[in-house]
């Protein structure tokens, strides 16, 4: 909390001097460009930041030599969550990397960031749906129509599945468990009973020693062990509700703008080299903690009961495309991309 007073202050100090620092050293600029210094506030905490930003943003300020330099926050560090996008339109933050529906963000398509149910069964999904089949266009235009924030790209995380205390067996078992988890995830898994519950990242873990909390429904089993929340449940299901998380870089418009081409550039190839590094920890952690972790046991969902569940997904997915001709424009394209990939068979999909 004293970090983000203390940034609060200086972020109104920074913006009051501008005007007459600019006035009066007009002369130093001419000479040499002043350093760029951007805050960029993850949605993940620091145990998580490590893998699924950290890397990315070192080699940026190393590889900027000088020129710019990203300072990086964690979950909550600066702006709760929830408040990141406005935050960011305002000029208080510079840049977010998050899933759109944490951030509250004002477009249609937020209902498809984080974790949208079924639409994909492996991260290798993201890109493809997002390159080929034509979602980086539909997010460009979405965010082209609200001001103030420019949308970088987006990339795949893990899977969603439940850790929690007690074992889940059957869909019964789901009923009246206070979980955490997203916003559209949290709205289609109560209609199986569940309680979605909206908690600071930070105050997870303490929430399931409590009793606040029967588990979780934000991640794969790689979270839960590098977060520690391994340490607190118990159990770990093997189905999921979808088969990766889809978030996005983001930044403020006019921040973005002042940026030279050649950073730009840059940045954009360490969101790359993000986006590769959680492909291959992701994909290797999720099978090695299911087999070698130790902490948590496994428990399944049988096939045909789990059925249910992706049908439900089905009716899901047609209520959120009558919202606006710009959603049923995804879910159609969410239909016809899982449609190609059953009938493409292993190893693309699995009956």
């Amino acid at each position: 909390m004293s970090t983000r007073r203390s940034f609060l202050k200086t972020a109104a100090v920074t913006t009051g001097a501008v005007g007459a620092t600019a006035l009066g050293s007009a002369h130093i600029y001419a000479q040499e460009p002043k350093k760029i210094t951007w805050r960029l506030q993850t949605y993940a905490g620091p145990a998580l930041g490590e893998h699924v930003i950290k890397p990315s943003i070192d080699a940026f300020n190393q590889a900027a030599n000088g020129q710019m330099e990203i300072q990086l926050y964690y979950a909550d560090q600066l702006v709760p969550t929830g408040e990141l996008f406005r935050a960011m339109q305002r000029g208080t933050i510079d840049a977010v990397q998050s899933d759109d529906d944490s951030i509250a963000a004002p477009v249609d398509v937020s209902v498809f960031g984080g974790y949208f149910p079924f639409a994909t069964r492996y991260s290798l999904d993201v890109p493809v749906l997002f390159e080929k089949y034509g979602l980086r266009q539909i997010w460009e235009e979405a965010y082209g129509e609200v001001k103030g924030v420019t949308w970088l790209g987006a990339g795949a995380w893990d899977p969603c599945h439940f850790a929690t205390v007690e074992p889940i067996r059957s869909l019964a078992d789901l009923k009246g468990k206070r979980i955490f988890t997203f916003p559209t995830a949290g709205k289609f898994l109560s209609r199986f009973g569940v309680i979605p519950v909206t908690l600071p990242w930070e105050d997870v873990e303490v929430a399931v020693q409590t009793g606040e909390l029967d588990g979780i429904t934000w991640s794969g089993i790689t979270e839960d062990y590098t977060v520690g929340w391994a340490n607190v449940t118990k159990y770990f299901l093997t189905n999921n509700i979808s088969g990766a998380w889809i978030g996005s870089y983001f930044a403020n418009s006019d921040k973005w703008a002042e940026v030279p081409e050649h950073l730009k550039t840059l940045f954009k190839l360490c969101m790359d080299s993000s986006h590769y590094y959680r492909q291959h920890w992701y994909w290797g952690g999720e099978a090695q903690l299911r087999v070698e972790g130790g902490k948590l046991q496994l428990t399944t969902i049988p096939d045909a009961e789990w059925a249910t569940v992706e049908a439900e997904a089905q009716k899901f997915w047609d209520e959120i495309a009558k919202t606006s001709p710009r959603t049923a424009k995804v879910v159609e394209i969410f239909k016809k991309y899982n449609a190609l990939m059953a009938k493409a068979g292993p190893p693309y999909r699995y009956s």
